[in-house]
């Protein structure tokens, strides 16, 4: 299962367009293994750079940033600000404006 998935990981994140999110739980089931969301959190720690990830448009349920290093947090909200997604809150994603659900069609 672990390469399949990584594999599966990887290839998903990367059709997710500039200016969207997907979440852990999201990314995993999309990948086939829904309960499976902290085995993302693990491909994305050891992925990211090696494969050059856009790690940052992954965060948690309902559009939570949550890194726990408050550099990381940081960078990661500058970087989806800098793709034109906007936040509700401090560290919240507007999830209505931003989830991409990998069918393709973009939200309203």
């Amino acid at each position: 299962m672990a390469g399949i998935f990584t594999e599966s990981v990887c290839s998903l994140l990367n059709t997710v367009p500039p200016g969207f999110v997907v979440t852990y739980g999201g990314l995993a089931a999309a990948a086939g293994f829904p309960r499976a969301a902290r085995q993302v959190v693990r491909i994305l720690h050891t992925q990211s750079r090696m494969r050059n990830l856009p790690w940052h448009r992954v965060v948690a349920a309902g559009g939570r940033i949550a890194l726990k290093d408050p550099m990381a947090a940081d960078l990661q909200k500058e970087l989806l600000c800098s793709e034109g997604v906007h936040m509700i809150i401090d560290g919240w994603v507007d999830m209505k404006k931003h989830y991409w659900d990998f069918s393709g069609t973009v939200p309203d």
